[in-house]
């Protein structure tokens, strides 16, 4: 990660990388924030230093931002930047009380997460035919684990040959802010993960810890996965977006649409608070509604 353009923002990324454990992606995203903040109170304000910095400065980057097109989702990432950063200016004593306490987040438009059929997910799996050399396997086995384990892009990325449990058939997930869970995975799939474990290339500089590399005994890349998430999912589906998170999407709706208990689902995606997983409940609904149709008399 490239040194920020304004010094004041890098002990709040040091804080959140050495003491939060936050992602790469998530330190960038921050940093992007911030830099763009900082840049628009460089050109408006003639740049204030943070105890100078005031709600209606903020305000006013949050208008121009809406005025531009920018959606209340991104806008809201944004705000969240904002209140951790000040945050912390506040917890050591660089400021005296908050910017961001009179600043309100705008209301969401819910949007339902997108998902693969169950039958989609079937025939990607029973008829689609993956290539037999290393990369058809590492791309048919990253596949089945997104949608074995609903974990993230970045969770996967970083999985190690030591988080899979063969004798208790399970997978130790690192998710964000460095928290573990354990998520319970089929016989076969321990099965296909630990042959894929024995044949892994190896570099000259010795073995890999991570459990997906490339042909190269490179670790996989993000662009990579997505590429071949998108390749793959394009033949049995025709939804918009196809990416490793619509995967992580069809595990949970999947699971719901089966009757998996709520709080199940909550720990097994890593969420920290039940109304990130309550989103999924609306496709059961619509699950129950279509049984309903097809099955009552007076339907």
């Amino acid at each position: 990660m490239s040194q920020p353009r304004y010094p004041v923002i890098q002990p709040f990324l040091d804080h959140l990388r050495f003491e939060k454990r936050y992602s790469q992606h998530t330190l960038i995203s921050y940093q992007t924030d911030l830099e763009q903040f900082f840049a628009y109170l460089e050109s408006q304000f003639d740049a204030p230093g943070i105890p100078a910095i005031t709600a209606m400065f903020i305000r006013s980057w949050l208008a121009e931002m809406k005025e531009d097109g920018m959606e209340s989702r991104s806008l809201n990432r944004k705000i969240s930047a904002l209140k951790s950063f000040f945050k912390f200016q506040l917890k050591n004593g660089v400021i005296q009380q908050s910017p961001m306490t009179t600043i309100v987040s705008p209301k969401l438009n819910k949007r339902l997460p997108a998902f693969v059929e169950e039958k989609d997910m079937k025939t990607l799996f029973d008829y689609v035919e993956f290539s037999d050399d290393w990369k058809g396997r590492t791309e048919k086995l990253v596949l089945q684990l997104f949608y074995s384990t609903g974990m993230r892009l970045s969770e996967l990325i970083g999985l190690k040959e030591t988080q899979v449990d063969d004798s208790l058939k399970q997978v130790k997930v690192l998710g964000k802010g460095n928290k573990e869970r354990i998520i319970p995975v089929s016989g076969e799939l321990i099965q296909s993960l630990r042959s894929y474990i024995k044949e892994k290339p190896v570099q000259q500089e010795g073995r890999d810890p991570r459990l997906f590399l490339t042909e190269k005994g490179k670790p996989l890349q993000p662009r990579q996965v997505y590429s071949f998430v998108k390749h793959h999912l394009a033949t049995v589906t025709t939804i918009q977006k196809k990416s490793p998170h619509i995967l992580r999407h069809s595990f949970a709706t999947h699971l719901m649409n089966n009757g998996a208990d709520l709080n199940a689902v909550k720990e097994l995606l890593g969420h920290s608070s039940l109304a990130a997983t309550q989103v999924y409940t609306h496709n059961t609904i619509e699950k129950l509604k279509e049984v309903f149709k097809k099955a009552h008399p007076k339907a």
